[in-house]
């Protein structure tokens, strides 16, 4: 039995991980407290894990970045920026439009200290950028963890190519042991579901709906609306049929394999077939796998501000155009991660002061939603790969 399920995928054993968890709400009420250690032991790993994670990716991605000599990089470049921002400012609006409220295990005693103007969220965050790196790793302070990752990034740009060697053999060990730990999702998953459900019943179910509704219609709103302006703006001519075109020979294939990386030859070859510059395409592709995550950006907005709504923290809409640039910066880092958009949530509850043990539980309802929330935004992550590299050859002659 067990080496059957091994043989499963994760998505398989997630689904019947929340099925055998809601079943054991609803049947056995008095065991689910007991299955509690499950999810604990769960959220506690990802704790653990995910600010040297962050701290070990960025690092290395920065120090290991090539741009490459194509003149049409950069534009590209600015279309993949562009578009992140736009698609976490659309997360922003579809939050205001539809706030989710998230069922969250909050101890009384805990003390939430949300800023109370802009100016605070700036002067925190200014101090967490110079924060002791190994007090921040220790504490999860990721705004301080990015901040020094970054600077070393930059700083090992000039190093020896055995050293960046080393530290693309470190992110790949810390990236083992983080798909160690998401292979014991579905788990920690019965057990958190087991004890959600059991404490709030069915209303739950309906927390959960509404959160995914957001999430994958900010994502189809990003694809059907945000990328064909931006597309159209370039090419100057109706973008439809290509943005058609890439989403349904590139979207379905990535909606399915669930990975930016392995969609890579996909996109490679519908470029080809779409007549975009060989060399162009041959940077471009590759590296839009690697940082083009507008799904991503709507990812981490979207279940940011559910989790601001829910502890009641009052945010304006400047605080937001914040989270909207973090949000991209952020996930810019989640390529290539098993549950990559989803670990970097803790960097975006950060700006608000929201503690590292919430932002954990965040990140595990999203793992109970990633069923549907990763393959959509992997569709679109790498649709619009292939789609802005294609309308930049177009368009930038």
């Amino acid at each position: 039995m067990f080496s059957a399920l091994r043989r499963l995928s994760l998505v398989s054993r997630i689904i019947i991980a929340i099925i055998l968890g809601i079943g054991v709400a609803l049947l056995f009420p008095n065991v689910a407290p007991y299955l509690s250690l499950l999810g604990d032991l769960f959220i506690k790993a990802l704790k653990s894990v995910a600010p040297i994670l962050v701290f070990v990716l960025v690092l290395s991605s920065i120090a290991n970045f090539k741009i490459g000599h194509s003149a049409k990089i950069k534009p590209i470049l600015a279309m993949y920026s562009i578009g992140m921002f736009l698609a976490a400012l659309s997360a922003v609006i579809a939050s205001i439009v539809f706030p989710s409220h998230l069922f969250l295990d909050i101890l009384p005693e805990t003390q939430l200290q949300p800023p109370v103007s802009l100016t605070e969220i700036l002067k925190n965050l200014l101090l967490s950028f110079v924060a002791n790196p190994i007090v921040a790793i220790g504490e999860a302070n990721f705004i301080g963890i990015l901040a020094w990752a970054v600077a070393l990034g930059v700083a090992f740009r000039h190093a020896s190519d055995t050293t960046k060697v080393l530290l693309t053999d470190a992110a790949d060990a810390v990236n083992h042991v983080i798909r160690l730990v998401i292979n014991f999702a579905p788990v920690g998953i019965f057990g958190l579901v087991a004890v959600t459900f059991a404490q709030a019943g069915l209303s739950t179910l309906a927390s959960y709906a509404h959160l995914l509704a957001v999430l994958v219609g900010t994502m189809v709103f990003v694809a059907l609306i945000i990328n064909p302006l931006m597309v159209g703006f370039v090419i100057r001519q109706n973008p439809y049929p290509l943005v058609f075109q890439c989403l349904r020979e590139s979207g379905i294939t990535a909606f399915f394999t669930r990975s930016s990386a392995a969609n890579i030859p996909v996109n490679l070859d519908l470029a080809k077939r779409l007549g975009v510059n060989e060399s162009t395409a041959s940077v471009a592709i590759p590296l839009g796998a690697t940082i083009n995550m507008a799904g991503a950006s709507v990812t981490i907005t979207v279940l940011t501000l559910a989790t601001v709504n829910t502890l009641g923290i009052s945010v304006d809409f400047t605080t937001m155009l914040v989270l909207s640039v973090l949000a991209t910066v952020s996930a810019c880092g989640a390529s290539g991660v098993a549950g990559g958009s989803l670990l970097l949530i803790p960097v975006a509850c950060g700006l608000f002061g929201i503690s590292s043990d919430i932002a954990m539980q965040v990140v595990a309802i999203g793992m109970m939603i990633s069923v549907l929330q990763d393959s959509t935004e992997t569709a679109l992550n790498s649709s619009t790969d292939v789609l802005f590299t294609t309308a930049a050859d177009r368009g930038f002659d």
